[in-house]
């Protein structure tokens, strides 16, 4: 069973009629999955940082708890930046597995989640080079401490095989995100994992035609997401990450953690 037959734009469904319109007035979009994403504004982005108080005096529902988990400082824009951007109605926590003692990339990222309006944390897991594989109990370790024991509404995380022709990184917290949902140990409603494939290699990355949930942004939304990963993470416009930033983003939905375990297996066994 999907997740997105529980949530609408990741809202339970007797909570949509009273989250239709966030802080400001702004109507977020509600509709399928394949429905234009409706953008929140440019001062939005700037201001987003509302506190939970002011949504609830507004006499709303309480906001509803978000998390994602990625491997690198970046990932988090480039693969659900979008999605992030068009939901400040929601609590967002962002936590990353590697370069907590990076000290160019930690202090951006924390720019980059102030300016989405979110909170997080980073952990310092080996990222050198040659990708050596790291104990999946060190993995999960690690991102059971960064979710702080909270329990979330939405997590989301890197697909099976990644979002590219690959990063090992990327697809051991997959596999980690799934098995401590599945075990109990992390508590989500729901389970999101990026949808994204380079024919190895061979284009930038791109939704997968099998994705179960497909955004494509509204202008405004992705040319934020690309200021974040030009203006704050500083990569050149002609680099990997620039000419990457995908103006479609899509994910693989789940509600049941055994289903999120079939498609991780399904995609690990994928060449």
């Amino acid at each position: 069973m999907q997740c997105e037959s529980v949530f609408v734009d990741g809202c339970r469904r007797d909570q949509v009629d009273r989250f239709k319109f966030g802080a400001g007035g702004t109507r977020f979009s509600t509709g399928r999955s394949r429905s234009r994403v409706s953008p929140p504004t440019r001062r939005h982005f700037r201001k987003k940082a509302l506190s939970a108080v002011g949504v609830d005096q507004a006499g709303a529902v309480p906001r509803l708890h978000a998390a994602v988990v990625v491997a690198h400082p970046d990932d988090e824009t480039l693969w659900c930046g979008g999605y992030i951007l068009a939901h400040p109605q929601y609590d967002w926590r962002v936590v990353t597995l590697c370069r907590a003692s990076d000290a160019d990339r930690a202090p951006k990222f924390r720019r980059v989640l102030k300016e989405m309006g979110a909170v997080g944390e980073m952990a310092d897991l080996d990222d050198e080079p040659d990708q050596m594989p790291l104990p999946i109990e060190q993995i999960q370790a690690a991102i059971t401490r960064l979710l702080a024991g909270d329990s979330y509404s939405l997590i989301l995380t890197h697909g099976p095989r990644g979002e590219y022709t690959r990063h090992r990184r990327h697809e051991e917290c997959c596999r980690s995100v799934v098995d401590l949902w599945r075990s109990g140990s992390i508590a989500t409603n729901c389970l999101w994992l990026f949808a994204y494939e380079d024919g190895g290699h061979a284009y930038l990355p791109r939704v997968r035609d099998d994705a179960d949930r497909r955004d494509m942004l509204a202008e405004k939304v992705w040319l934020e997401k690309r200021r974040l990963i030009t203006g704050v993470y500083g990569y050149d416009i002609d680099s990997w990450e620039a000419r990457t930033v995908p103006r479609e983003e899509g994910f693989w939905c789940f509600d049941s953690a055994q289903a999120a375990a079939k498609r991780a297996a399904i995609g690990e066994q994928q060449p």
